[in-house]
């Protein structure tokens, strides 16, 4: 049955529903990326400027998706699109080596805390899996431990879910599946039971902030009893800092919450909009790359290993990191967002809370909530409770027909070319969408 809500997204959206038929023919389940399947059908963007994006019916919308998190300056930022234009026009893939990723070397150096050397890919998942294969590279030893909903992309071993996701692990070898070891966060005498029990573990990786761009918070403490533990026991502390990098510090989590780690993958805001990724080090870690007579490497090619226009966005897209004050105006846009959200949950007394890093913001409904630690301190029982995608889905439908575009209402995602105004226009479209929703009996 059609809600309401559902009626008119369809109805702003006839050229979409039309174009979705099209892809139906084309991709698996008609997208090309799982998170962009919206029900009924997703709407298709022709360009985005700034804050705000316009799909093919000619809807605006102020976008919270950022790029997946990639956009921290805004869309078509003025000195990316000239440095791009300028590079593409030398060539956009030589095939060999370029001033541009020196460039880019020293951008993510002058940054980044821990990052003595670099080696680049082209994108997150692939940092990810060359971040692993340097832990059992570099300790000789073979498995991983990662932490429960924790996400480091699509590859094989970091697809494991310790069996609380059977699609995630469908079609992985038990052999692949069986190197890597899932966990609770936030204990860490369950990490140090298994280190004492078990001696062919290589390291320890993990999202710094907490699962899903810290959806589900992280304790630091237990970062700090990690990374200690970690060095005790002479295994790999790897950050996933693909979403996190450059966002919610301009060094990254690292630099917010003062823990070292010893290697860290990076994508997102690395490549200034263009695909890009690397792994970050301390030398003697990344050494295990380097061949050396007589000695082992991990061998590491890819064709679009900082190429050209990545490096040319990325360098510059960094060096505005660095200068200017955008991680401070999207943050602060952020705790403008979460004080609205916050504000309508009380007004319209839905139990609830937003939350977030700064400029990654979070919304969970239907649990008692007040702050982060009661985030942390859920129970499972009330953890399932904060997230009915049914409810989300309809919300999320209804902000897009307000002209509000979000991760099912569930995750926004700030940035810098956010106003005052378009936070102020979500918080408003946030309450509208609540009393549609209750309208029409969804909540």
């Amino acid at each position: 049955m059609t809600t309401p809500i559902e009626k008119i997204y369809k109805e702003k959206h006839s050229k979409s529903e039309q174009k979705f038929k099209e892809a139906m023919n084309l991709f698996p389940n008609g997208v090309t990326h799982d998170a962009r399947m919206t029900k009924p059908f997703p709407y298709y963007i022709t360009n985005a400027q700034g804050s705000k994006k316009w799909d093919i019916d000619g809807n605006e919308y102020i976008d919270y998706k950022s790029g997946h998190g990639a956009m921290l300056l805004g869309h078509a930022h003025p000195e990316i699109v000239k440095v791009v234009r300028e590079t593409i026009a030398k060539g956009s893939l030589p095939g060999a080596s370029t001033e541009l990723e020196i460039a880019w070397g020293k951008a993510i150096k002058n940054l980044i805390p821990s990052a003595e050397t670099i080696r680049f890919t082209s994108s997150g998942t692939e940092a990810d899996m060359l971040g692993m294969r340097i832990m059992r590279a570099y300790t000789g030893k073979n498995r991983i431990i990662k932490f429960e909903d924790h996400f480091h992309g699509w590859s094989d071993g970091a697809s494991a879910t310790g069996g609380a996701d059977d699609n995630w692990e469908f079609g992985i070898p038990a052999q692949i599946l069986n190197t890597m070891i899932v966990i609770p966060p936030n204990d860490i005498s369950i990490l140090e039971s298994l280190l004492d029990k078990d001696d062919d573990i290589a390291g320890v990786m993990l999202e710094p902030t907490g699962a899903h761009m810290g959806q589900y918070p992280i304790k630091p403490s237990f970062l700090k009893e990690l990374r200690q533990l970690c060095t005790d026991k002479k295994i790999v502390l790897m950050f996933d800092e693909v979403v996190t990098g450059f966002r919610v510090a301009k060094g990254g989590a690292e630099e917010l919450l003062g823990i070292t780690p010893d290697i860290s993958s990076w994508a997102k805001i690395l490549g200034g909009g263009l695909p890009g990724g690397c792994v970050t080090g301390k030398a003697r870690f990344m050494e295990i790359l380097e061949k050396k007579p007589g000695g082992k490497a991990i061998y590491h090619p890819g064709t679009f290993n900082a190429n050209p226009l990545s490096a040319a966005a990325g360098a510059k897209a960094l060096a505005i990191v660095r200068t200017t004050n955008v991680n401070e105006i999207a943050a602060k846009r952020g705790q403008q967002l979460i004080s609205g959200l916050n504000g309508v949950l009380s007004k319209l007394e839905i139990p609830g809370l937003a939350y977030g890093n700064d400029s990654l913001v979070h919304f969970r409904l239907g649990i008692e909530a007040n702050s982060v630690e009661d985030i942390i301190n859920l129970s499972k029982e009330d953890e399932s409770k904060s997230y009915d995608s049914a409810i989300h889905n309809q919300l999320g439908l209804s902000l897009i027909n307000q002209g509000i575009d979000t991760w099912s209402a569930s995750r926004f995602i700030m940035m810098a070319e956010h106003s005052e105004d378009d936070v102020n226009i979500t918080v408003e479209a946030m309450e509208n969408a609540f009393i549609e929703a209750r309208n029409q009996g969804t909540i």
